[in-house]
């Protein structure tokens, strides 16, 4: 279920951007999650856990040895831990379409999955750093992030604002004297099949997160439908209508249970849910009209603002006082939180400025405005519209990178 997350990042791009950037959306996604698998299976796994694939298949399968469980059960933890891990580049990328380069993207997923990511899923889930281990001696109990609010949504949303800042805003995207220029959304259909794709996946993003069946618990599902819900009606009413706040608004949500979805009573689910859909309207607006932050996809205000919100709440709601399970403390979750945020930011900022002083992160002015589609795959999302007849009756597709070539159909 979280694997076919991917196709709902995928869609919810390509609905969002311009037709000339559609492709680039679809192979960027496909692309990232190949470099992700392999960036986590060869380093981030063992940053995250210490624990090597480079052993024989018998250790595997746990014929030899403990370390990965009776017929490999830590190869599934893997698969679905990875799959988490992948969530960073294909959360990245919203942000930064329509005018980043391809193959310094795929150089960043390697070291944001191989290194970055897993670092700080290591010190939250697992025992890196102690950090875990000064949460609890400070404030009586670790820091809570059942299901990746902070952990996956916000690391990966303010690495975003990091990437944002190192590219700029798209070319004519605001005027001189400092107007925004509207880019509608170019497939509405395709933006909605996006969200709804990672709505109904998400329900394996949460409740699997307990990751063996005998902790799965009905409280997850049901804080998760209900923050959903609310994320849906406050940017429905918010966002005054707009297709793009409702569906996000349902993501909005869901980003924010993520880490407290175990714990919350529904109510609070609700409630945390209906302030993230909220929060994401009044931000992304902010962002694009008074701040000039060309995120393209908000996944600053989407994911790090309401992941950050949402590592809050769960300090909040999940108290037994506001009808939650207990066992968590508003200022554990305060300073995990921001740790969260201040780690994804100066992340960001690391992997992409680096990136742009050695090699350069952006396209070419030309590149651009002929759009991502041509100017990388040479080819757009509806070839047969740009396909004319030459005189001699030969079809030829017209490609802004290196002038007219004969189609396939030509020869």
């Amino acid at each position: 279920m979280v694997l076919a997350m991917h196709s709902g990042f995928a869609f919810l791009e390509v609905g969002t951007v311009r037709k000339k950037n559609q492709v680039n959306a679809l192979v960027k996604i496909i692309s990232d999650f190949a470099v992700s698998t392999l960036a986590y299976f060869f380093v981030g796994y063992s940053v995250a856990y210490g624990t090597s694939f480079l052993v024989g298949a018998d250790v595997l399968v746990g014929k030899t040895g403990t370390t990965f469980g009776a017929q490999g059960y830590d190869l599934v933890k893997f698969f679905f831990l990875a799959t988490f891990a992948a969530a960073i580049p294909a959360i990245v990328s919203g942000g930064i379409a329509e005018r980043a380069k391809f193959n310094t993207q795929l150089m960043a997923t390697a070291i944001l999955v191989g290194l970055v990511y897993p670092t700080f899923e290591g010190m939250v889930w697992g025992t890196r750093l102690g950090f875990q281990d000064m949460m609890k001696n400070a404030f009586g109990v670790p820091f809570h992030d059942f299901a990746g609010s902070v952990v996956v949504h916000a690391v990966g949303g303010w690495i975003g604002l990091g990437a944002v800042l190192m590219l700029g805003a798209r070319l004519g995207r605001y005027r001189k004297d400092g107007r925004l220029v509207a880019v509608p959304p170019s497939n509405i259909p395709f933006l909605a099949l996006g969200a709804w794709v990672l709505s109904v996946g998400w329900f394996g993003f949460n409740v699997m997160s307990a990751q063996t069946i005998a902790e799965i618990s009905g409280l997850v599902a049901i804080n998760s439908l209900m923050a959903m819900v609310g994320g849906i009606l406050t940017s429905l009413l918010v966002g005054r209508n707009d297709p793009g706040f409702v569906h996000n608004g349902a993501l909005a949500g869901l980003v924010a249970v993520c880490a407290g979805s175990d714990v919350m009573h529904p109510l609070g689910a609700l409630a945390t849910g209906g302030i993230a859909g909220a929060m994401f309207v009044w931000l992304f607006n902010l962002c694009q009209n008074k701040w000039h932050l060309d995120d393209v996809l908000g996944v600053w205000a989407l994911h790090g603002m309401c992941g950050l919100m949402g590592g809050f709440a769960c300090g909040l709601f999940g108290l037994e006082a506001l009808g939650g399970m207990g066992g968590v403390s508003f200022a554990a979750q305060a300073v995990g939180t921001l740790c969260g945020a201040a780690f994804g930011l100066a992340g960001g900022l690391a992997v992409y400025g680096g990136l742009k002083a050695a090699f350069g992160i952006r396209l070419s002015d030309e590149e651009e405005f002929a759009g991502a589609d041509l100017s990388i795959h040479q080819i757009g999302a509806y070839p047969e519209e740009a396909t004319t007849m030459h005189d001699d009756g030969l079809a030829m597709s017209v490609h802004a990178s290196n002038g007219p070539k004969r189609s396939a159909a030509g020869y």
